[in-house]
């Protein structure tokens, strides 16, 4: 398992944190097909039934083809067993398509000895958000009530037991009053200004002195400085207010 050593070191050191992880394990057909293709995932729910797990998910990307793909991609996956389509107008448990993109919903029936969710539920991470998985990597944020040493050692337990690797890229208080509006704002961010904060703070744009400029991962990013900043403008918007200012 990676950490990172300074949210670790900023963390409560007991109870109540919010973890956000990113995780990469073997024998999994979600990180199979997003890998394999330019579409994502969203997973809302994944249920045990009669010694088979039955995940409810929403493919999307920016066109149908890449969708199509992934959906065929998921049939021919060794790891799943059956691959039924939904209807894709209705949301389902709280997860609804995202804006302007190509979607296709399913219900995916799969082992259970494929899935890491058992295993990190098993050891007190309860899940916070829909989970989403992008080229080949799954992306959870989960809440536990254990001090610091603890969560690190039932974190090695879950790489241990599912050949795993977990890295912790934020930690914060999971008090109730931070968490129910914290949730709220970043459930309100899209995937891809998700996607553009996530890679800020981790590659320290928020640090200072700042370890990288605007350009730089706008250039990581494949798109242009502008419509970067622009989505970190709305990120700051919808977390902290309409006080971001443009930066490089």
């Amino acid at each position: 398992m990676d950490t990172d050593s300074s949210d670790m070191t900023a963390a409560r050191s007991s109870g109540g944190l919010q973890l956000t992880l990113e995780l990469e394990h073997p024998d999994c057909w979600m990180r199979e097909v997003t890998a394999a293709t330019a579409a994502r995932l969203l997973v809302n729910a994944a249920y045990l039934v009669d010694g088979k797990v039955k995940a409810h998910v929403v493919a999307y990307a920016e066109s149908a083809a890449a969708v199509e793909a992934l959906v065929a991609a998921t049939r021919a996956s060794d790891h799943t067993h059956a691959v039924t389509e939904m209807d894709t107008r209705r949301s389902f448990g709280g997860i609804s398509a995202p804006v302007n993109k190509a979607t296709r919903t399913l219900l995916v029936e799969y082992g259970p000895e494929e899935s890491i969710h058992d295993a990190l539920v098993s050891h007190g991470f309860m899940n916070q958000e829909p989970i989403r998985i992008r080229d080949g990597t799954e992306y959870w944020t989960v809440a536990i009530d254990e001090s610091r040493a603890t969560i690190q050692e039932k974190l090695d337990a879950v790489c241990a037991q599912k050949d795993a690797t977990i890295t912790v890229t934020q930690i914060t208080s999971a008090t109730t009053g931070s968490r129910e509006r914290d949730g709220l704002a970043v459930r309100q961010l899209s995937d891809r200004q998700r996607e553009v904060f996530e890679l800020a703070r981790k590659r320290g744009y928020y640090d200072y002195p700042r370890a990288v400029s605007g350009s730089e991962l706008a250039d990581e990013l494949g798109i242009a400085k502008t419509t970067f900043h622009e989505h970190l403008r709305k990120v700051e918007a919808t977390l902290l207010g309409p006080s971001g200012t443009d930066r490089d």
